[in-house]
């Protein structure tokens, strides 16, 4: 008798857990940023004083893996369907990283990785990483402030860039910004090489 009210009850319960949501709904797909100045297989970096790129802070308003649409100076909005893969300062990060191997050839550890004396530290804060709805562009401002040996001075540079995006949706948007992330990354190996 118990086996019969058992299974008479599992249609039930299997209908009652297809109507519970846990969260919303996932995104059609994640954004994420690639380097345009990679490293080839098999090479292998470490000349020079090493770097450590420590994952640079940033305002609650992109501290999250939603991308910001500012409307005007007082308000921002957010891309419909448009998710990082994780927060934009860790993905802007490891893109500096790789530009800085692949353009000065040095090594880049990660500011975990930097126990012992790294030579350089790059830091800083991403003060943007978003859209501007006014010129509807990607804007990315990059405030770094590096040493580039242990006790030395620190210096302080900001880096900007601002690329037309076609649209404010996911894909248009996400190709604006990796190509914004990419421009401000070249210049700061740049600076960071010399």
């Amino acid at each position: 008798m118990k086996k019969l009210a058992i299974l008479a009850l599992l249609p039930l319960v299997a209908a009652v857990a297809g109507c519970i949501r846990f969260g919303a709904e996932p995104p059609p797909s994640l954004l994420t940023l690639n380097t345009q100045a990679a490293l080839p297989a098999g090479a292998v970096p470490g000349s020079g004083t090493p770097v450590a790129v420590v994952v640079p802070s940033a305002p609650q308003e992109i501290a999250t893996q939603r991308v910001p649409v500012r409307a005007t100076d007082t308000s921002i909005a957010y891309v419909k369907d448009a998710v990082w893969v994780e927060p934009p300062a860790r993905l802007f990060a490891r893109l500096l990283s790789d530009t800085l191997i692949a353009r000065t050839g040095r090594m880049v550890v990660s500011g975990r990785q930097a126990f012992s004396n790294p030579g350089a530290t790059l830091g800083g804060e991403l003060r943007s990483f978003g859209i501007d709805a006014a010129g509807n562009q990607a804007v990315v401002i990059y405030d770094a402030s590096l040493i580039r040996e242990q006790g030395g001075k620190l210096e302080k540079r900001r880096f900007e860039a601002r690329v037309p995006a076609s649209a404010i949706e996911p894909g248009p948007v996400g190709v604006a910004l990796n190509q914004a992330a990419n421009q401000v990354a070249t210049e700061v190996a740049d600076w960071v090489g010399r």
